[in-house]
C-alpha cells in the first residue's frame, strides 16, 4: 500500500471519467455554436415570415372591405326580379308604383344592411322609373349621410367627363367593374366601385352602380402596431401617392414618403422593408421593420444557449462519473431494452443465461412488457367500444318529428284532392326514410347525406311552395368522402321552424373541401339569433337551449374528436350559418379512423 501511493496510483475509473468529459466537451462547444448560429438565422427568417403574415393578413382584412363594398351592389345586380321590372315598366302608375313598393324598399333595405358609410348612385336605362335623390351639391360630402343612395337616369352621364374617360372591363355577367377615383372622389378622400348593370338575358345595358367610400374606412386596420411598435406602415395608390401612414413617431415625419424614398432608407441594413399588393385597386401596403426588431429574440437565443451549453457539461460530467462506476455490456442491453419500451414497443425481450441477479431483472422486465401490452390493448378496446355506444345513444336520440307534420300535410293534400302532389310527397318520404335507415349504418357517403337533405327539402317545397327557396352548392369532389349521418336535416330543420321573417325564408346548403377537411355550411335569411340565445346555444352546462344543435356537435366529436364539429355564426335581422366540419375520409377508408 506505501508503494502504490508512493507512487501516486490513478485509478481507471478516474482516467475514463477525464478522458470522456474532455472529448464530450468539445462537442458540446461545437455543436452549441453551429446551433446558436442555425437558431439564429432561422428565428430572424420565421420572424420576417411572420411580419410578411401579418402584413399579408392586414393586406386580406382591407380586400373583405372591398368585398363588403361589391356585395352592396351585387345585390342589386343578381336581383332577377328587379331586372324584369326595370325593363318592362312603362310610364304611368305601375312605374310608380313599382318605384315605390319595390325598388326603394329593396334599396333602403340594402343600405341598412351594409356597415360602412357609402354613397350608393343607382343610374338606370329606362326612364319610365322616376328619379330619387336628394341633395347633389357637389362641394358637399354625401358619403356620410345616413343610408343614403340616389336613383338616376343613365342619361345623366352622357356629358360627364368622368363617365366619358371611363374604362370598364368587359367580362363575363357580375365582373364587369372598376374601382376608380373619379368626380369628386379624389377632392374627399374617397374611391368608386363602378359596375355595368347588364340584363341576364339579352346582355344589353340596363345602367350603372357607382358606390363611393372613405378610403379612411377601406385602411382602418392599417395599423403599424400589429406589425410591431417600432415599425411603421404605408399605403400607396398606383400613381404612388401616399394614401395613409401609421407609425409611433412623434409628429408626421412619415407623411409624404415616397415610395421610391423608402426603397432608399431599407437600403443601408437598419430596415426591413415588406411589401403587398392590394388586388382591383392596385394599391401597395409597405411595412418598414427596424432590424432591432428582428435581432431581439436573437440576445435570448444567445443566452439560452450558453445556459444549455452549461447545463449539458455539468449533465456530461455527471453521467461520466456514472458510466465509469457502472461501465457494463449487461447494464447496456438493459438500459438499450427499456429504451425501446418507452419507445412503445412493449415486445422487446431480455434473454441473460446465467443464473445470477441479471437473470432475475430479465425475467421480470419480460413480465412486465407482456402484462403492460395486454392491458393497453383491453383498455383500447374498452374505450373504443364505449365511445362506439355514447355514439349510437346519441344517434338515437334524434327525434324526427317533421315526420308528424309531414303526416298532417299528406292528410291535407288528399283532403283537397291534389293528388300528384301527394304522390310526390309520399315518395319523398319514403325516400328520406331509406337513406335515413341506411341498413342501420352510422358512416354514410356524403352524397348519401347530400341527397337525404335534398330529399327533406323536396317534402317541405311541396309544403311551403314558393314561400321556400332553397341553393344547393356542392364541390364535386366532396362526394368521394365519408361522414356521419344525419348531420344536415336537424339544421335545415330549424330554419323552417324558427327562422321566417315574414312569408319567404331562402337557404343555401354548401359543401366544400377546406384544408384537409369537408365543410358544410346551412345559410339563411332570417331572422337571425340574439347574441343572449347564441350563448345559451353553446354553453353546455346553462340553461338546455338548441339541444338538436349540441347533439349534431357531440355526435361528430364523439366519432372525429374535439377539433371538428358545429360552429354558429348569426346576427338578428340577417340570418343565420351553420358552419360544420368534419376530417376528410375517402371511401372505403372509414374502418381505418381512430377515435
Amino acid at each position: 500500500m506505501k508503494r502504490i501511493l508512493s507512487n501516486r496510483f490513478i485509478p481507471l475509473k478516474y482516467k475514463l471519467m477525464a478522458s470522456y468529459f474532455v472529448f464530450s466537451l468539445l462537442p458540446v462547444i461545437v455543436v452549441g455554436s453551429i446551433s446558436y448560429n442555425a437558431s439564429v438565422k432561422a428565428i430572424q427568417q420565421q420572424t420576417e415570415n411572420n411580419l410578411q403574415g401579418t402584413l399579408i393578413q392586414i393586406r386580406e382584412n382591407i380586400v373583405y372591405k372591398q368585398e363588403d363594398v361589391k356585395r352592396l351592389s351585387e345585390q342589386l345586380y343578381k336581383d332577377y326580379n328587379l331586372q324584369i321590372k326595370l325593363l318592362r315598366l312603362k310610364e304611368g302608375w305601375s312605374s310608380y308604383e313599382t318605384t315605390t313598393n319595390y325598388l326603394i324598399p329593396t334599396l333602403e333595405s340594402i343600405m341598412k344592411m351594409n356597415r360602412y358609410n357609402v354613397l350608393l348612385e343607382v343610374y338606370i336605362s329606362n326612364e319610365a322609373i322616376p328619379e330619387v335623390y336628394g341633395n347633389r351639391d357637389p362641394d358637399i360630402d354625401h358619403v356620410n349621410d345616413p343610408n343614403r343612395f340616389d336613383l338616376l337616369h343613365f342619361s345623366r352621364l352622357d356629358n360627364t367627363l368622368w363617365y366619358k374617360n371611363l374604362q370598364i372591363p368587359v367580362t363575363t355577367f357580375g365582373y364587369d367593374y372598376v374601382w376608380e377615383q373619379v368626380d369628386t372622389d379624389a377632392r374627399f378622400n374617397q374611391f368608386s366601385l363602378i359596375r355595368r348593370w347588364i340584363d341576364f338575358n339579352s346582355g344589353k345595358n340596363i345602367g350603372l352602380f357607382r358606390t363611393v367610400v372613405n378610403i379612411s374606412d377601406l385602411l382602418d386596420v392599417v395599423d403599424h402596431n400589429k406589425i410591431g411598435a417600432e415599425s411603421s406602415l404605408f399605403v400607396y395608390d398606383d400613381s404612388g401617392k401616399q394614401l395613409k401612414y401609421s407609425s409611433n413617431s412623434s409628429g408626421n415625419s412619415g407623411d409624404g414618403v415616397t415610395l421610391r424614398s423608402l426603397k432608399n432608407i431599407a437600403k443601408n441594413d437598419q430596415y426591413l422593408r415588406l411589401e403587398e399588393e392590394i388586388p382591383d385597386l392596385n394599391w401597395k401596403l409597405v411595412a418598414l421593420i427596424p432590424n432591432s426588431i428582428l435581432l431581439e429574440k436573437s440576445k435570448i437565443v444567445k443566452q439560452i444557449t450558453i445556459i444549455v451549453c452549461l447545463i449539458s457539461a455539468s449533465l456530461l460530467f455527471v453521467m461520466g462519473i456514472f458510466i465509469s462506476r457502472y461501465f457494463s455490456s449487461r447494464v447496456n442491453r438493459i438500459v438499450k431494452s427499456m429504451n425501446a419500451v418507452r419507445s412503445g414497443d412493449f415486445n422487446q425481450r431480455i434473454e441473460f443465461h446465467s443464473k445470477d441477479e441479471f437473470a432475475q431483472i430479465a425475467n421480470a422486465f419480460n413480465r412486465m412488457g407482456k402484462d403492460i401490452d395486454r392491458l393497453i390493448e383491453e383498455v383500447y378496446v374498452a374505450n373504443l367500444q364505449k365511445k362506439e355506444a355514447e355514439l349510437e345513444a346519441l344517434q338515437s336520440q334524434i327525434n324526427p318529428h317533421f315526420l308528424y307534420n309531414t303526416l298532417s300535410s299528406i292528410s291535407r293534400l288528399a283532403q283537397f284532392g291534389e293528388m300528384d302532389k301527394l304522390h310526390q310527397m309520399v315518395m319523398g318520404l319514403a325516400k328520406f326514410y331509406r337513406l335515413t335507415l341506411n341498413e342501420g349504418r352510422t358512416i354514410i357517403n356524403v352524397s348519401n347525406e347530400l341527397e337525404q337533405v335534398q330529399t327533406y327539402m323536396e317534402i317541405q317545397k311541396i309544403k311551403y311552395r314558393e314561400r321556400l327557396e332553397v341553393i344547393y352548392d356542392f364541390e364535386p369532389e366532396v362526394h368521394k368522402y365519408t361522414t356521419i349521418k344525419l348531420i344536415l336535416q336537424p339544421f335545415v330543420e330549424n330554419v323552417l321552424i324558427h327562422a321566417w321573417y315574414g312569408d319567404h325564408i331562402g337557404i343555401k346548403v354548401a359543401a366544400n373541401r377546406e384544408n384537409g377537411m369537408i365543410v358544410f355550411r346551412i345559410i339563411d335569411n332570417g331572422v337571425g339569433i340574439d347574441k343572449n340565445t347564441l350563448d345559451q346555444i353553446t354553453n353546455r352546462n346553462g340553461v338546455q337551449v338548441g339541444y338538436g344543435i349540441r347533439n349534431v356537435d357531440e355526435r361528430i366529436k364523439l366519432q372525429y374528436g374535439g377539433n371538428y364539429g358545429v360552429t354558429l355564426y348569426s346576427r338578428p335581422g340577417i340570418g343565420t350559418t351553420v358552419q360544420i366540419t368534419i376530417p376528410e375520409i375517402a371511401t372505403g377508408l372509414e374502418s381505418k379512423f381512430i377515435v
